[in-house]
């Protein structure tokens, strides 16, 4: 069953966000019946409040209910900043009057408070959807529920080996994710995402002994040279001088050999143009993959 704990920005659009969102009166029923709304924060001002104007009404999330983390110093205060012009989650907490006029008081971190409630205790192995946030050499930071953020580590990304997450995702990029690990008591979730894109046998079975096909190389060693024909599908051509990692090159399979689960190439040629980072084409996008294996072979 889905979980229904989306990153900021994809209820933004909703025929119900936006219904509700129109009046004063749509606003009381989301408060109400405690619904989690999105709008875009327009400003934040000097006491690092956060200000929108939601239809007719407007709105303020004041600076102790813009995130869970801020008491405590685990939330920075630039996490706040970065918010302006993008999308944010809150409940509605009140409708007061003010100079004849509605404003509405929200509480983003009630909306964490709630999601987090309920990723604390999803299994192991659950199929998370995610959106990129920032990338740093060692792992993709995503935003995995309300602006709840959590970290993807590098090596975790992919089987083939990439030297920075910018290799494999872009920031803004809409993924998915796998739950690796709860910890309650940091409230923290651990993530994964290589289980997603495939066993060795599913992305072999793409390919067949004599195709020439494109790759990314991953690494050059004296023995050999590491190629990437998928995410999670590396395989190794006799080593050349003059490549270097990143390059995109042309292949030829010259054997796949599913007992070992190797894949013999030749290289052809240097391609020109960088190696930019194609979505990821996922073979799971929902579930649990608990107990998922790499080296497990085709049914």
């Amino acid at each position: 069953m889905m979980h229904q704990i989306l990153p900021e920005g994809r209820l933004l659009s909703t025929a119900e966000n936006q219904a509700l969102l129109a009046s004063p009166e749509g606003l009381h029923a989301a408060m109400e019946g405690q619904i989690v709304l999105e709008s875009v924060a327009l400003r934040c001002d000097q006491g690092h409040n956060l200000h929108l104007r939601l239809g007719e009404v407007d709105a303020i999330i004041p600076h102790e209910e813009c995130a869970v983390g801020l008491d405590d110093g685990t939330t920075r205060e630039i996490a706040l900043l970065t918010r302006v012009g993008k999308p944010v989650a809150f409940l509605v907490t009140g409708l007061v009057g003010e100079d004849g006029r509605i404003v509405a008081r929200l509480s983003r971190r009630l909306a964490q408070e709630q999601a987090l409630e309920v990723l604390l205790n999803l299994p192991a192995g659950t199929v998370l959807p995610a959106t990129v946030t920032r990338l740093e050499p060692f792992g993709a930071f995503v935003d995995i529920g309300r602006g709840i953020p959590s970290m993807i580590p590098l090596g975790a990304i992919s089987v083939a080996r990439i030297s920075h997450p910018a290799d494999r995702f872009e920031t803004g990029q809409e993924i998915f994710a796998v739950l690796h690990e709860t910890v309650p008591r940091q409230r923290r979730l651990l993530l994964s995402h290589k289980e997603l894109l495939g066993t060795w046998a599913e992305n072999a079975a793409r390919f067949t002994p004599g195709e020439t096909v494109t790759g990314i190389v991953r690494g050059v060693l004296d023995y050999g040279i590491f190629v990437e024909l998928a995410p999670n599908l590396p395989g190794l051509a006799e080593y050349l001088p003059g490549y270097a990692v990143g390059d995109r090159v042309s292949v030829y399979i010259k054997a796949i050999l599913p007992e070992r689960q190797k894949i013999k190439l030749l290289l052809i040629d240097r391609l020109p143009g960088p190696a930019r980072c194609a979505p990821p084409a996922y073979f799971v996008t929902g579930g649990n993959v608990a107990g998922w294996d790499y080296h497990a072979p085709n049914p």
